[in-house]
């Protein structure tokens, strides 16, 4: 059970997230975050670098490029007790990312929208972020993926009692949620597109 000592946070929907962030730091933990989430995290007073600034890569494409690159999901991927593993991460200047807090695009409210476009629908079907949760979750011995603003308080109480860590246990009983999230998220794209 290491301690978690990077996170990301990239959000659409930011409810309850300045004061966990506020209290993540707390611990010490170094925080990257893109767009719209950076904003609103600087805007409260805290310090965050943005993701461009990590992987010397700008946001591009209308934002559709952030989060897809080999620092983001080396770092969350890179399995740490593995030496060939650290060598490579080392190598490349990928540094292990042990917490993500991600929700995704809102495809289903934009899409029960009236008069929602197909193109409107597409564009709010999100690539980055189920990447990194899915990325997250495979990786769960190691990092702390974060779906359901429930979960916030859970995780801060055991980074409490535990000095910054979070168990493996908890990591695992939220890497399910992940998936059950995705799937979801990937049904109701599927039944969007087989209407149209």
């Amino acid at each position: 059970m290491g301690k978690i000592q990077r996170a990301i946070i990239s959000l659409s929907d930011k409810s309850g997230i300045v004061p966990f962030a506020k209290e993540v730091q707390s611990f010490g933990v170094e925080i990257l975050s893109t767009g719209g989430t950076a904003k609103t995290l600087r805007e409260n007073g805290l310090k965050i670098m943005d993701v461009s600034e990590y992987t010397g890569f700008p946001e591009m494409l209308d934002g559709r490029v952030k989060t897809l690159h080999p620092k983001i999901h080396g770092g969350l991927l890179g399995i740490r007790d593995n030496p060939e593993h650290a060598k490579k991460m080392k190598e490349h200047g990928i540094i292990p990312i042990d917490m993500v807090v991600v929700n995704l695009y809102p495809f289903e409210s934009t899409i029960a929208k009236p008069n929602c476009t197909l193109e409107e629908g597409i564009e709010n079907i999100d690539i980055g972020g189920p990447s990194m949760l899915r990325a997250s979750a495979k990786n769960y011995p190691y990092v702390t993926v974060i779906v359901d603003p429930a979960d916030y308080q859970p995780v801060l109480n055991e980074m409490k009692k535990s000095g910054g860590a979070v168990s493996k246990e908890t990591n695992f009983r939220l890497a399910k949620k992940v998936y059950a999230l995705t799937a979801k998220y990937d049904r109701a794209i599927s039944e969007y597109l087989a209407k149209k």
